[in-house]
């Protein structure tokens, strides 16, 4: 079983449901017969990040999460990076010095070190141009990406290099999304996630942060059986964010199983009841999903 499970919903200025960011539990049986997943992955841990968890730690279920009033941070075995803004990256300070202080190995000192997997060109900027400033200095040394994290360096759009598995079953994939254009489409490096059950041949579709770009992604939510996009609560086209007035064009079948995410606080303001009519809805955050058998 795998279950998403949104740590917050909001955009990168929301502050009434914090940033989006997503806990993907891997489970050889489920929640219900065990306590604790068998792996555990973050789409993302962006600035409120760490807050999100530090509350999720006390909800029913996932009291794995917690250690003696803090967050349990190695039971967060892998990262996923789409991209280098600060809702989406803005946590991976406080987990790495957590890991590397807190929560090292009692007999040797060793950090705890997750896996922080993403594509080859965010993962050469990531270090220098976002994190090296808070990690660059453990006492007496230099420190670099890899004292605190171990490396999976993705190649999206080569078949076979870009994806993983989390228990020899669940292949992951990335795909470029038309997030930020400096100069032409995809020339600044933003990913979506694909998700297939390499049994039951199902899969989910999660869309990153993207603006509306259905040629690109149509064959891959089509196939989903489960959709997640990110939303701009506007009818006109969006500068970085697919707007809900874009989003409405899609076919009825894809919106009926189409949940929307990243979205303003306004969105309990009344111009947008009708979303559960013609989508699957607003997603809730900290509420466990099940998005594959």
């Amino acid at each position: 079983m795998l279950t998403f499970t949104f740590l917050g919903v909001g955009g990168a200025f929301a502050k009434r449901n914090f940033q989006s960011n997503v806990l993907v539990e891997a489970w050889a049986a489920g929640p219900h017969e065990q306590a604790v997943p068998d792996d555990t992955l973050l789409i993302d841990f962006g600035s409120t990040g760490p807050l999100a968890l530090y509350q999720l730690k006390d909800k029913p279920g996932f009291r794995y999460l917690d250690a003696e009033g803090t967050i349990r941070y190695p039971a967060i075995r892998r990262v996923v990076v789409t991209h280098q803004h600060s809702d989406h990256i803005g946590g991976l300070e406080e987990m790495a010095l957590m890991n590397t202080f807190i929560f090292a190995n009692s007999d040797t000192r060793k950090p705890f070190k997750p896996q922080l997997i993403s594509s080859v060109n965010i993962l050469n900027d990531l270090w220098d141009q976002s994190l090296k400033g808070g990690l660059n200095t453990i006492q007496g040394r230099y420190a670099l990406l890899q004292d605190y994290f171990f490396i999976l360096s993705l190649r999206p759009g080569d078949e076979g290099k870009d994806r993983f598995l989390l228990l020899k079953r669940y292949r992951i994939s990335l795909f470029p999304t038309d997030h930020v254009q400096i100069e032409r489409k995809y020339d600044w490096p933003s990913y979506g996630v694909f998700i297939e059950d390499t049994l039951s041949k199902e899969s989910v579709f999660f869309s990153g942060d993207t603006r509306f770009d259905w040629p690109a992604y149509a064959p891959m939510m089509e196939r989903a059986s489960l959709c997640f996009h990110d939303v701009q609560l506007t009818e006109a086209a969006g500068a970085v964010h697919a707007s809900i007035g874009e989003l409405r064009t899609m076919p009825p079948a894809v919106k009926r199983k189409t949940w929307l995410y990243h979205y303003g606080d306004e969105w309990d303001s009344g111009p947008y009841d009708s979303v559960p009519d013609e989508f699957a809805g607003f997603v809730s955050p900290q509420e466990r999903i099940q998005v594959l058998p």
